[in-house]
């Protein structure tokens, strides 16, 4: 993938080299390497290579919960945002991170533009698949976000009342 933004060390930064593959569709031929599949290829893969070290992806329709046990097989989880206006992953990375506990790589993919990383962000996202038309040196500004947060998030579990 190119155009990927990573937070290391809580520092964002560009990835130059970046070994995860995006697959897409079902196809039966998967390519070599370090691969981001679709829930159900991964499913099925990992009933025939449970050590399997495929990353795992999510669409908005997909349910987390049922994950919880195969969650410590998953070195990288990418959620997908089919368009700007579709927020379900921003849930999708919020109980990945606080109900199940998930300490992975969680990359947002999709129609990921700058004005949203600050809140994928606070939801636990910490790598960004930037869209390709669009500048990741641009985007990287986009992850100075806002100076104060109201709410409770999944960097700051504390609301702003509870802060003072």
């Amino acid at each position: 993938m190119r155009n990927v933004i990573a937070l290391r060390n809580g520092e964002p930064q560009l990835q130059v080299e970046d070994a995860w593959q995006l697959v897409r569709d079902d196809s039966s031929a998967l390519p070599a390497g370090a691969l981001i599949l679709p829930l159900q290829t991964w499913l099925a893969r990992q009933a025939m290579q449970p050590e399997g070290r495929d990353g795992l992806w999510l669409g908005p329709d997909d349910d987390v919960e049922p994950l919880r046990p195969l969650l410590v097989q998953v070195p990288l989880i990418a959620v997908d945002f089919p368009s700007f206006r579709d927020g379900r992953g921003y849930s999708q990375a919020y109980l990945l991170r606080t109900r199940l506990g998930w300490q992975g790589e969680l990359r947002a993919i999709g129609d990921v533009l700058r004005d949203q990383l600050s809140h994928m962000r606070q939801c636990g996202f910490d790598s960004f698949a930037i869209r390709e038309d669009k500048s990741a040196e641009d985007a990287l500004k986009g992850l100075a976000g806002m100076s104060v947060l109201y709410g409770r998030s999944v960097i700051e579990p504390r609301p702003l009342f509870r802060r003072r």
